[in-house]
């Protein structure tokens, strides 16, 4: 903490925007140290997601149809894009839970009484928890092609999803930030931060094919943020599960994805910033 607080004190001025940018890095910086001194975080991270892949690939594969088979490969890769995606929408509960613990501890005021830029904090805070998605990811990746799962399209379409899914991820982490400072303790946090996302990701194309839900169910599946980025990874893989919505998300889902994530960092930011301000240790 101390080594942050000089480096935010000695820092040369600039106009806001750098201010702003360089104080944000500062925190990203102050959060990777703290990630790489508790390990344990990391890996009980990537734990839970690889937990998945294994279930879901062995114990669903073979019983589930995907556009008329009931293949276990065919599983395997239409099962991929939805566990990515669970994966990056679950850091949500890390980012409250960590938000909510500097809060617990005071180390929130002890920031906002430094002359730095207001929403630097939670910024920084954020971007260090991307930096741990990317990571999981990458670790997921290679369980994946262990298990059989496989893309059939270019690079460039591979890492144009995996960077749908860290912006999906971004966003909303920015939704735990906002659910961070409105709790008052750690736990409470990630209670919070789990208990939406259950329904989020299983109400959703992730895990089985829309069109073998009733009408109003598939219908709030396809309109879906979290399923836009399911679907759009799904194309972008060349993943089994291709849609037959006529829902403008499904029709169009990397637009989709991309709309849904910025509308929620710009709405989502703005009231954690503003929750910031006035949130109380």
């Amino acid at each position: 903490m101390s080594a942050v607080t000089e480096s935010l004190r000695v820092a040369s001025p600039g106009n806001a925007f750098s201010r702003s940018v360089r104080d944000s890095l500062v925190v990203a910086e102050r959060n990777l140290i703290r990630m790489v001194r508790i390990p344990e975080v990391v890996i009980f991270g990537l734990i839970q997601p690889i937990m998945f892949v294994v279930l879901f690939s062995y114990v669903f594969g073979g019983s589930l149809d995907v556009g008329g088979s009931t293949s276990p490969q065919v599983y395997r890769e239409f099962l991929m894009a939805g566990i990515f995606a669970q994966t990056v929408t679950f850091a949500t509960a890390g980012a409250g839970a960590g938000i909510a613990e500097d809060m617990h501890k005071g180390l929130i005021d002890r920031f906002r009484s430094l002359p730095m830029a207001r929403g630097a904090v939670l910024t920084g805070r954020t971007l260090a928890d991307l930096v741990q998605t990317a990571l999981t990811l990458l670790v997921l990746a290679v369980v994946a092609l262990l298990v059989g799962w496989r893309t059939h399209t270019s690079f460039g379409e591979v890492l144009g999803a995996f960077g749908l899914l860290l912006l999906t991820g971004y966003a909303f982490t920015w939704i735990g930030a906002v659910i961070g400072l409105s709790v008052r303790t750690p736990e409470a946090a990630t209670s919070g931060g789990l208990v939406w996302l259950f329904p989020v990701t299983f109400v959703s194309n992730a895990f089985v094919d829309s069109s073998n839900m009733t009408p109003w169910l598939r219908h709030i599946a396809d309109w879906n943020p979290f399923s836009a980025t399911v679907q759009a990874c799904r194309e972008l893989f060349g993943n089994p599960g291709v849609s037959t919505s006529d829902a403008w998300p499904m029709q169009h889902p990397v637009w989709a994805s991309v709309i849904y994530s910025v509308l929620i960092i710009a709405i989502f930011r703005t009231l954690a910033v503003r929750k910031y301000r006035s949130a109380a240790a």
